[in-house]
């Protein structure tokens, strides 16, 4: 279960139509919703794990030190197996920052995760492209700052308590399946 994180899990601040990530320690606020929505997933199974693009870091306006309180402080209260960030500028070129898949695949070989039964959810275009690419079913929380302009995400929410029930619905739809005979095995 891989989570973006601002205008996912916390608040992001919309200037002249974009989303911006919080620069201070003090600004950084978890969304209506979020915590629970994190501990279901996690009371459900799934490891959590938050894949963030930073780039006020590599273009100079935060100090690292800040995102690493704020990566602190969600560690203290949501059940988080990891957070994967990308902190390079946006004219970088890595391999990490999403739409490229490298956090994505970076977390799933450290911590055993099945990309292809993964889900990754995000409020940017970037974040359904990097969950494509790496294989997940998709989740756009639309909040109507971005859209998806490359792909179709596998499903569109407002929320991630609204990502949370879907996904919840979704595997216990998976687990009612009737199980099938593998190929060529006779009743």
């Amino acid at each position: 279960m891989f989570l973006d994180r601002d205008g996912v899990i916390n608040r992001g601040f919309l200037r002249e139509g974009k989303t911006y990530a919080p620069r201070r320690l003090e600004d950084f606020r978890l969304l209506p919703g979020a915590r629970a929505a994190v501990h279901a997933l996690n009371d459900a199974g799934y490891l959590v794990v938050v894949v963030t693009n930073q780039p006020d870091i590599g273009n100079g306006l935060v100090e690292p030190g800040v995102v690493d309180a704020m990566h602190d402080r969600l560690r203290r209260v949501l059940p988080l197996v990891a957070i994967e960030m990308c902190p390079h500028k946006q004219t970088d070129g890595c391999s990490c920052r999403k739409p490229k898949p490298g956090m994505l695949r970076r977390a799933a070989k450290r911590h055993y995760i099945d990309l292809s039964a993964s889900f990754m959810v995000g409020d940017r275009w970037s974040d359904v492209v990097a969950g494509h690419k790496a294989g997940c079913y998709t989740i756009f929380v639309d909040r109507g700052y971005d859209a998806c302009r490359e792909l179709q995400p596998d499903r569109v929410v407002r929320s991630l308590p609204e990502a949370t029930r879907h996904i919840l619905t979704v595997a216990r739809l998976a687990e009612r399946r009737p199980s099938r005979r593998p190929r060529g095995e006779q009743r």
